[in-house]
C-alpha cells in the first residue's frame, strides 16, 4: 500500500493551486520563455508555460514550494501540455520526454525537501496529464461531422510517451485532468495502464473531468453519470471535477459524483467565474467559505484549486479542510 493510500484514509489531501495563474506573475517575454537554450529558435516560444522547465526552472521550483508552505500535500508538475500533440503548435515535439522528465524532476525535489522537514505529512507530486487542444469524439469542422483531427491511437501513443517521461521523473501519482473529451482521457487511461504492464508496476492514477456549463454535461456531451461510468473499470485513487466552473457552480455535479461512486473524490475548481477580462475575482476568503460547504455535506477528499487560485486561497482551503473527516468511500 503507497503512502498516498494511507494519507488519503487519514484526511482530506491538500492539492495545489493553478500554475499559470502563479506565472502570469512573472510576466516573462518571448526571450524569457527562449532563455539562452532556444534563443535562436526560429518560431515563437511565448505562452509555452511547460518549456518554463528548462528554461526559468527556479520560478517552477518556487511555486512548488510556495504551494507546499501554503499547506499543499500533493502539486502538480508543470506539465499539463506536455504531449507531442500539445507541443506541435511551438515545433517541440522532440522535447517532449525532456519536459516531463525535469518537470516531474523539479516538483519532485521540492517535495522531498518537504517531506524531509516533517516527515509526518508527506508530500507528493501528480504527474499533470492535460486534455491535448484536440478531440477524438467531435469533428472540429461543422461541415464533415465525421472528421477528426486526431485519432485514438495518436493520443495513446502521444500519453504513453508522456507517462513514462512523468515516472521517470519521479511522480507518485497521475492525474488525467481537465477532461473535456472522455475519449481523450480513455487512451490516457488505456496508455498508463500499457505502461504499468510494461514496468511491472502500479501507480496511484486521478481523473478529473470538467463540467463545462450549465447543462451539467462535458464538452463532448456527457452527464456526470455517463463520464464516470466511462472511466469506472479502472480502479482508480480518485475521480473529480476541475476547472470551468467556481466552487458554487461545481458543487451539484460533486454531489451527483459522490452519490453514484466508492471512489475518493476530488475537486479543484476555479476560482469563480472570469470576470468581462478573463480574470477571477473570487478572494480566498470568498473561496474558502464555499469549499467549507463541500466539507460540511462530506463530499470530498482531495481538494485544491484551478484557474485563478494561488498559494493564499491554498492556505485558506487547507486551513478549513484541517477541521474535517474525509469523505468515506460507500460501496455502490
Amino acid at each position: 500500500m503507497s503512502k498516498i493510500h494511507d494519507a488519503i484514509k487519514n484526511r482530506i489531501l491538500i492539492l495545489d493551486g493553478a500554475m499559470g495563474t502563479m506565472l502570469q506573475r512573472y510576466n516573462f517575454s518571448e526571450e524569457d520563455f527562449r532563455g539562452e537554450r532556444f534563443k535562436d529558435f526560429p518560431h515563437s516560444l511565448k505562452g509555452n508555460n511547460d518549456l518554463l522547465s528548462l528554461t526559468q526552472p527556479q520560478a517552477i521550483r518556487d511555486i512548488h514550494a510556495q504551494y507546499f508552505t501554503a499547506g499543499a500535500d500533493i502539486v502538480e508538475t508543470n506539465t499539463f501540455s506536455g504531449t507531442t500533440i500539445g507541443m506541435a503548435d511551438y515545433h517541440l515535439e522532440d522535447l517532449v520526454y525532456e519536459l516531463n522528465y525535469e518537470s516531474a524532476r523539479i516538483a519532485r525535489e521540492v517535495a522531498d525537501e518537504f517531506t524531509t522537514k516533517n516527515p509526518n505529512k508527506p508530500r507528493f507530486v501528480a504527474g499533470s496529464i492535460g486534455p491535448t487542444n484536440r478531440t477524438a469524439s467531435m469533428s472540429p469542422d461543422v461541415n464533415d461531422p465525421g472528421y477528426r483531427a486526431v485519432t485514438f491511437d495518436d493520443l495513446r501513443i502521444a500519453y504513453k510517451q508522456q507517462v513514462e517521461a512523468l515516472i521517470d521523473g519521479g511522480s507518485d501519482i497521475l492525474l488525467v485532468e481537465t477532461i473535456f473529451d472522455t475519449l481523450n482521457a480513455k487512451a490516457a487511461l488505456f496508455a498508463i495502464e500499457e505502461v504499468k504492464e510494461d514496468r511491472k508496476i502500479d501507480i496511484p492514477i486521478m481523473v478529473s473531468g470538467t463540467i463545462t456549463d450549465a447543462s451539467g454535461r462535458t464538452l463532448s456531451g456527457q452527464t456526470v453519470e455517463a463520464f464516470l461510468i466511462s472511466i469506472s473499470h479502472i480502479p482508480l485513487l480518485s475521480v473529480g471535477f476541475n476547472c470551468a466552473l467556481g466552487a458554487d457552480q461545481l458543487k451539484p455535479y460533486l454531489k451527483q459524483l459522490a452519490h453514484n461512486t466508492s471512489f475518493n473524490i476530488s475537486a479543484h475548481p476555479n476560482a469563480g467565474l472570469p470576470n468581462a477580462f478573463g480574470q477571477y475575482d473570487q478572494t480566498p476568503a470568498e473561496m474558502q467559505a464555499l469549499i467549507k460547504e463541500y466539507l460540511e455535506d462530506n463530499l470530498i477528499n482531495i481538494i485544491g484549486g484551478c484557474c485563478g487560485t494561488n498559494p493564499e486561497h491554498i492556505r485558506l482551503i487547507a486551513e478549513v479542510a484541517k477541521e474535517y473527516q474525509p469523505r468515506t468511500l460507500e460501496t455502490i
